[in-house]
């Protein structure tokens, strides 16, 4: 196995973290900028780029996002929505059903969430919260769907510890086919 320590791709992974308390220290546009530019880098279903995204430093808008995500429990000064555009997932012919287009917001949000950390911010994934009023709060354009917030900020000194902190290895995750005997 190749030591994470020797690998910057892997000590990044090993390193990142949820932050789930940030400071009031402003997050500055070009670290959002770097970020973004990363993300476009993430794999996506065919090259298509379904995935959209909608970015806020205003702090009335940060504010009025959090009272609409009772999962957005850090207090971000900045926030990156992803989102699919069902115009171009229908354009493309892909039917409801399909999984592609939240695939790719998954990996766009592992992107994000490293790209975050190499710009020296916290971030934190947020899932709960009402697409619909997102929508209206973040102007969305018509066919856009926001799918998964991801708060931005500086990290606290103190975070929260995490619910359930889990201790496994890639074993406990792991089955191989065959069975190894």
């Amino acid at each position: 196995m190749i030591d994470p320590v020797l690998d910057p791709v892997l000590a990044a992974i090993h390193r990142r973290r949820v932050t789930r308390a940030m400071t009031d220290e402003p997050v500055r546009r070009e670290q959002i900028e770097t970020i973004l530019d990363a993300v476009r880098w993430a794999p996506t279903a065919g090259n298509r780029h379904l995935q959209r995204f909608v970015a806020t430093t205003d702090p009335g808008t940060l504010r009025v996002l959090r009272m609409v995500s009772p999962g957005m429990i850090a207090r971000p000064t900045a926030a990156i929505a992803v989102c699919v555009d069902h115009t171009l997932v229908a354009q493309y012919g892909f039917p409801p059903e399909n999984h592609g287009p939240w695939i790719d917001v998954g990996t766009a949000t592992a992107t994000l969430l490293l790209a975050a950390q190499a710009v020296g911010l916290g971030a934190g994934p947020v899932s709960s919260f009402s697409k619909a009023a997102v929508g209206v709060v973040l102007d969305l354009p018509e066919g856009w769907v926001a799918e998964l917030i991801v708060g931005l900020g500086h990290p606290a000194p103190e975070q929260p510890r995490a619910i359930k902190p889990a201790r496994l290895t890639w074993r406990d995750l792991t089955h191989w086919v065959p069975t190894e005997g």
